[in-house]
């Protein structure tokens, strides 16, 4: 039976010319392209870049996300830190008096010290706060001797030496009072110090110093007696007047005084009923002359009082830093200035009290023996252990100087007056 196909078995017919052209096969999709795996990063990138110098004190917050983004231009952000303290005069009060109360202790005196000289700094120190101020130094050297001590030492220093710069501040009094606290805070521990420089310089202030003390008195030497008299019998004064303190009854002559007012201020308004009396001009009453001059004299009195505490101060100040320096002669590198500085203050000796006056000598004479024991002594290289003003002065004092030619000239005149 044959197929119903007529064309099986038969190649397919050719595309005629001209004809339609065959419908063009689509080619299969290109293989997928697999990306290569990321490299892996280096440490050295992972670590943070330094900020520039630019950046140090301006920084910028994370980009905010884009929804919450505004539409116009955003300012960046800076973050800026303040050096100044807008703070009013109140509360620079209240600062300095708790500073004041707290300074005091040697404790907290490093830590109150440092609050200080940022209001200083600050230029919070002004005609305003002027009294306040000198009250924080005031309780500073409640303790004159504390600001020598080895922990507090330097912040003293540092403490009066920025003081100085607010000096026109002061009033002539407390001036004064300043002048002596820089002895003790700043000049006294400069002798402490281990630079040969300062320590001749401070040496060079105390002899300028001395020399402008004035020669002591007879009442001078009185005074000092007298406060040392008292002094020993403080204890015992006071005692006896705890005990002998009886409480007064209160008085009761008020009223007949407020009567007595009130009676004569009617007598008056009844002599001069029209204040005619104001209208003249009165000369100076004998009572109004005489309170005058009581005024000027009791001024006069204060004035000299409050000299002779000063000068009394000053000398003690100077004594003090004599010792301090004293105690460091067997420093060698020391040992010249302090033969000059001993050697100034045995010279002016009576610009200084009675006791005073003792105590110099006695530490002249003192420095006197280590300069013989010294001489006499041997060193290891074998010369005589001797300094270099030693040496000079005892050279010197043999040569022969000419009248009109250097050092050994051949002259008649000595050098006996050379480096003292």
């Amino acid at each position: 039976m044959s197929s119903d196909d007529l064309f099986e078995g038969l190649p397919p017919p050719a595309a005629p010319a001209g004809g339609e052209a065959r419908a063009p096969s689509i080619p299969p999709p290109p293989p997928p392209v697999v990306a290569p795996p990321p490299k892996s990063a280096l440490k050295s990138s992972l670590k943070r870049s330094k900020p520039s110098s630019s950046d140090a004190t301006t920084t910028s917050p994370p980009p905010a996300p884009a929804a919450a983004a505004p539409e116009g231009h955003v300012p960046e952000k800076r973050l800026r830190f303040r050096t100044t303290v807008d703070a009013s005069e109140t509360q620079i009060l209240e600062a300095m008096q708790k500073i004041t109360s707290h300074i005091g202790n040697p404790s907290k005196f490093s830590k109150a010290s440092k609050l200080a000289l940022q209001l200083i700094e600050a230029g919070s120190v002004k005609p305003g706060t002027i009294n306040h101020f000198f009250a924080i130094l005031k309780a500073a050297m409640s303790s004159p001797g504390a600001c020598n001590e080895p922990s507090v030492r330097a912040d003293y220093h540092t403490l009066f030496s920025a003081a100085q710069g607010v000096t026109e501040l002061f009033n002539h009094q407390q001036k004064n009072q300043f002048d002596i606290w820089v002895l003790h805070a700043v000049v006294a521990n400069d002798l402490f110090t281990d630079d040969s420089f300062v320590f001749s310089k401070a040496v060079g202030k105390i002899k300028d110093a001395i020399l402008a003390l004035p020669m002591a008195t007879v009442d001078d030497d009185n005074d000092e007696a007298a406060a040392l008299a008292a002094a020993s019998k403080t204890a015992t004064t006071a005692e006896n007047k705890a005990d002998d303190y009886v409480p007064t009854a209160p008085s009761n002559s008020l009223p007949d005084d407020s009567a007595h007012a009130a009676a004569s201020e009617s007598g008056e308004e009844s002599s001069d009923p029209f204040g005619l009396d104001d209208l003249l001009a009165h000369k100076p009453k004998k009572s109004e002359r005489v309170r005058e001059k009581e005024v000027a004299a009791l001024n006069r009195k204060a004035e000299e009082e409050e000299s002779k505490r000063f000068l009394k101060s000053e000398r003690e100040a100077l004594l003090k830093c004599l010792e301090i320096a004293a105690r460091r002669y067997r420093i060698p590198w020391t040992q010249t200035a302090i033969d000059i500085f001993a050697k100034h203050a045995y010279d002016n000796v009576n610009r200084f009290t009675r006791q005073q006056r003792d105590a110099i000598v006695k530490l002249w004479n003192s420095i006197k023996e280590q300069q013989i024991r010294r001489k006499q002594g041997k060193s290891v290289s074998g010369k005589l252990d001797v300094n270099a003003f030693e040496y000079l002065q005892e050279k010197y004092s043999h040569e022969k100087i000419s009248i009109r030619h250097s050092v050994g000239g051949g002259g008649e005149r000595r050098a006996t007056q050379w480096l003292g």
